[in-house]
Order: structure tokens, then C-alpha cells, then sequence
């Protein structure tokens, strides 16, 4: 084993020493104590208890399911909310606004991490998060319903980082991949479960309840978290002013706004019914002056410069980005496939969804029990699952027709989500290799960051070329057959309403059917194209994880007295 490969397995994501904030952030002028989850109290056990190690895992699933379950339940509950709140015509900012929130607030979580530990960092989020949830449920207008789903996605931000964190931290190389992939068993089951779930209750209890009926599970879950993750080991008490003082000095106040603004205009342009111009723009420059400030003027910077140059961190989140904006077309239109082209009812058109949720879930958990269980490159699967998921793109493509089998269709989706679920997972371990040990807290957060875009970038780049498709092969449609006059109305309804194909008959039906089969394949084609561009990306990362600086060596092995010679105790061995 390779000194690289050794310290990887041995060492804590979270250094005590002081030196390891400079490690992080090479140009910084003040060191301070960083605390680990692992190093501990002395009056704590050395192991992890099996119950601890659950009571962890469950309250962190319950946070992860109650995340997602947010993003999902507003596809069946709007109706009764636009009503209740006469907003009809602003309906996609009710799950645009939330995912914004998420999305701005993840690249810094890995520093705040840093600067107050995860367990602290995730109980004050939760905190704001049931706010969130509370104004929500609250809300009389408009306004205040944006801010509540805005606010409970900015409490909402810490989950995914901390989790991955956890696990990273508290679990051996042997096991890391497994529970990776439970992760990933958390999201399918919140995205898949929210929607029906809040389906079921609405009628019963009234829209409102839905939200504030989660604030007891998430404060009950963060408690159980807070308890259960290791007390880092403080050189500062938290709680006296001067040390809380000294941690609020720490955050780079002028990058986050920088950084948050740039991702904020960006995904505000894509969430809009037409893709605006000047927020790009503005996006872009903010992007650059928080480049700017990162590496020439930020005292401790959100994001070090060694990470934003880092190859393998940029590439792995571009490819990312892009098989997920495939994957993302997937999911917004497997539901339209069955209402227009197979005539199902409205009931049941998202139980399509199951399969290739599970098949998602069972992707990440069979990659990461069965292969994920050193650290070390996993370059070959990446590019092999990148490779498999454009092919599976093209034979969902291909299939959707209205004569295909239906049950080979399911059979395909439930394989493209399991070879997507098998991708992120590698991919995440791959990057863990090409970048240093130190450095992982931000990398982790970023890759949360890269996730979390896709489905901006999905809803926004496959929801333009699925209407522009349809439209075109609907006109084109009622043109060869020489009834176009006066079928304008019908487009335009045809467009917005898919359920509304199966009230048609003869030839508008025929067109209609040939229009939708025309839009469904060609996004599912452009996302296997884009997925074979990615995986082109994702060839460009390497396999050559990057060498250990004597000073990161220092910091990461003995710069405080403690010789680390033995793998630390991980909750699950």
C-alpha cells in the first residue's frame, strides 16, 4: 500500500492540529484548532457502540427523507395550495424556490463544518429548517409562502453534506461504498414517498398540516443526531462569547454572499418560464469576483484555491452536472409517457416512478457493498457506468413508442437508474482519491452542490427542448395532413395539458400521439448524448490521486504529539 493510499485509511476527515486549517486554506495567516468527530473527549470509548452507531444512521435518514420528501410532495398538493393561496399562475416556484435555497446555501457548509463541527453546524440548521417549515404552513400569500419553502431549504442545506461527512468520517474504506449508498436509499425514498404521501394526507388533513407535521420528526431526529455524533474534542468552549466570536470572525462573510448570489441569479433565469438573459450575466460576475475574493483577498475562503484547481474535483462536478440533466429528463417525463402514449389515468401514471427509483437505490447499495470496500481509484467503473448509462438513455429513446411492451419499459427504467445509482456512487469515491485528505469537507459539499444543480439544469434544459420538440412536431403533424388552420388553440392546450390526449379522437388524437412520441424520444436521445460528452469529462479526471505535501503529512499525521499508526475505530468495522 502506497503512503497516499495508508494515510487515506488512517487518518481523520477532521485534523485536530492546528496546522490543518493552513493545509486547507495555503495563504492563510491565522491557524487555528479544527475539531475532528473522531478525535474525542478522553472520557469517551475509543469504539463506537453498534446502538450509537444506528441511533446516527436513523435520525441522519429521517433528516435525508424529510429533505426530499420536500422537493417531491408539491407535485400533488399545488392544486389545493394555488387555490387556497390564488396563485394559479406561479405554481413552479413552489418547488423552484426551495431547490434554489438548497442548492446556494451547500457550497459553504463544508466550511461552516469546519468552523462550529458538524453535529453543532446540522442542530442549528434543522433549527431554521422547521422555521421554514412552520412560515410555510402558515403562509396567507404568495410572499410568504416562497419565504417559508425558501427558508426550510436553507435549514435543509446541511443534511446531505454532514451525511456524506458521517460517513467519510465514522465508517472503514470496507464499508464507506455500503453506506454511501444508503444515502442514496434515503433520497429515492423521500422523492418517491413524498409525493404520495402528501397525496393521501391532503385530503384528510388539509395541506397546510403537511408541512408543520414535520417539525416534530425533524427536531426529534436532530436531537437523537446531536447526541449520538461523537463530542468533538474543543480547545475553545462554544459557548463563551469570545470563542463564539472568535468563530463568527472566521467565516468569509463577502464570499458566501458572492457565491450565493452567483448560484441564486443562475438557477432564478433556468426556474423561469423563459430562460432571462441578465441574470446569467450577473451570475457570471458574481462567480468571478467570488473567484476573486477566494484567492486574493479571503482570510479563511470558502472554497481554498487548491480545491477550485483541482481537475479532478471541477471535472468529476461538471460530469455530474450532466448525467444528472439526462437523468432529471428521465424522471420529469416517465409519468407523460404512460398518460399520452399508454392512456393511463392520472392515478398512476407516478407509479412508474418506482422502478427506476429502486432500481437507483439498489444501484448505489449493490456498487458500494460488493466493489466500494478500499480506498483507491475506481476510474475503470466510472468510465464503464458512464458508458452504460448513455446506452440505457438511448434504449429508453428508443422504446417509447406506443406499441413497445410496457413491462420491458419499466425493465428499462428500473436498469438506467440502476446503473445512475452505481455512478454517483463511484464517482464520489473516485473523487475522494484524486483529492487530499484535508481538503474532502468542501469537496464533499461541492459534490452535494453539483447534484443538487441537475435538477435545475434538468427541469430547465429538458423542459425547453420537450416543449419546442412537441410544439414543433404537433404543428408539423397537422401540416402534412392539411387541417393546421384553426388547431392553434388545440397546440397550445396539447402543450400544457398531456392529459388531455386521451380526450381526443381520429386524426387530432393521431397527431397528438405522434407529437409527444416525437418529444419523448429526442430528450431521452439528447441525454444520451450528453451522457456520452460526460463521460468524455469524466475521462479527463485521471486516476492518480495527488501527492501528500510534507506539511499536509504534518498536519494530518502527528503535528499535535499523537503518532497516528493504526486505523482509527469506525462505528461500522
Amino acid at each position: 500500500m502506497t503512503t497516499n493510499e495508508a494515510r487515506s485509511e488512517r487518518t481523520p476527515l477532521l485534523s485536530s492540529s492546528p496546522n490543518t486549517f493552513a493545509v486547507l486554506n495555503r495563504h492563510t495567516t491565522e491557524t487555528r484548532d479544527v475539531s475532528p468527530l473522531s478525535r474525542t473527549d478522553k472520557g469517551q470509548d475509543k469504539k463506537l457502540s453498534t446502538t450509537r452507531g444506528a441511533l446516527i444512521c436513523l435520525s441522519v435518514w429521517v433528516l435525508i427523507f424529510i429533505l426530499t420528501n420536500n422537493v417531491s410532495l408539491i407535485t400533488t398538493i399545488q392544486s389545493p395550495i394555488a387555490s387556497d393561496l390564488e396563485v394559479s399562475n406561479a405554481v413552479s416556484w413552489f418547488t423552484s424556490a426551495y431547490l434554489i435555497a438548497i442548492t446556494s446555501i451547500t457550497p459553504v457548509a463544508g466550511r461552516l463544518c469546519v468552523i462550529f463541527t458538524p453535529r453543532v453546524y446540522l442542530l442549528a440548521s434543522i433549527i431554521i429548517q422547521t422555521c421554514g417549515l412552520f412560515v410555510t404552513s402558515q403562509a396567507k400569500s404568495l410572499p410568504w409562502f416562497l419565504a417559508g419553502r425558501a427558508i426550510t431549504g436553507m435549514g435543509s442545506a446541511s443534511v446531505t453534506p454532514v451525511a456524506f461527512l458521517l460517513v467519510t468520517e465514522l465508517t472503514s474504506q470496507r464499508r464507506r461504498g455500503l453506506f454511501f449508498g444508503c444515502i442514496n436509499t434515503g433520497y429515492t425514498a423521500g422523492v418517491a414517498c413524498g409525493a404520495i404521501i402528501a397525496g393521501a394526507l391532503e385530503p384528510l388533513v388539509g395541506w397546510r398540516a403537511i408541512f408543520w407535521l414535520q417539525i416534530p420528526f425533524a427536531l426529534v431526529a436532530v436531537t437523537v443526531a446531536f447526541f449520538s455524533i461523537p463530542k468533538p474534542k474543543q480547545v475553545l468552549d462554544s459557548a463563551a462569547p469570545e470563542a463564539l466570536a472568535k468563530k463568527l470572525a472566521q467565516i468569509d462573510y463577502f464570499g458566501v454572499f458572492s457565491i450565493v448570489a452567483a448560484v441564486v441569479l443562475l438557477l432564478y433565469s433556468l426556474s423561469s418560464p423563459r430562460i432571462q438573459i441578465m441574470p446569467i450575466i450577473l451570475s457570471l460576475a458574481s462567480f468571478v469576483l467570488f473567484l476573486f475574493v477566494e484567492s486574493s483577498w479571503a482570510t479563511h475562503p470558502i472554497v481554498p484555491v487548491s480545491v477550485l484547481k483541482s481537475r479532478g474535483n471541477i471535472l468529476t462536478g461538471l460530469a455530474t452536472i450532466g448525467v444528472m440533466t439526462a437523468r432529471w429528463g428521465v424522471l420529469f417525463y416517465t409519468p407523460a409517457y404512460v398518460l399520452t402514449l399508454r392512456g393511463w389515468p392520472q392515478s398512476r401514471a407516478g407509479l412508474t416512478l418506482i422502478p427506476t427509483n429502486l432500481g437507483f437505490a439498489v444501484g448505489g447499495l449493490l456498487a458500494g457493498w460488493l466493489h466500494i470496500r478500499r480506498a483507491g481509484s475506481f476510474y475503470a467503473a466510472c468510465i464503464a457506468t458512464f458508458g452504460a448509462f448513455a446506452l440505457s438513455m438511448f434504449a429508453v429513446s428508443w422504446i417509447s413508442t406506443t406499441s413497445s411492451n410496457i413491462y420491458l419499459y419499466l425493465t428499462l427504467l428500473f436498469v438506467n437508474g440502476f446503473i445512475v445509482g452505481s455512478l454517483l456512487n463511484y464517482s464520489l469515491a473516485h473523487v475522494l482519491h484524486l483529492t487530499t485528505p484535508s481538503t474532502h469537507i468542501i469537496v464533499i459539499p461541492l459534490n452535494a452542490m453539483f447534484r443538487s444543480l441537475s435538477g435545475s439544469f434538468g427541469s430547465s434544459v429538458s423542459g425547453g427542448l420537450f416543449l419546442r420538440t412537441l410544439q414543433k412536431a404537433l404543428t408539423q403533424g397537422f401540416r402534412d395532413r392539411g387541417i393546421f388552420e384553426g388547431k392553434e388553440n388545440l397546440i397550445r392546450q396539447l402543450v400544457g395539458k398531456p392529459t388531455m390526449v386521451q380526450q381526443l379522437t381520429g386524426v387530432d388524437k393521431e397527431v397528438a400521439l405522434f407529437g409527444y412520441e416525437q418529444a419523448l424520444k429526442t430528450i431521452y436521445m439528447a441525454g444520451g448524448v450528453l451522457a456520452i460528452f460526460m463521460l468524455l469529462v469524466q475521462a479527463g479526471t485521471g486516476w492518480t490521486a495527488p501527492e501528500v505535501v510534507k506539511d499536509e503529512e504534518d498536519a494530518l499525521d502527528g503535528a499535535d504529539g499523537i503518532e497516528r499508526t493504526v486505523p482509527r475505530e469506525p462505528v461500522v468495522s
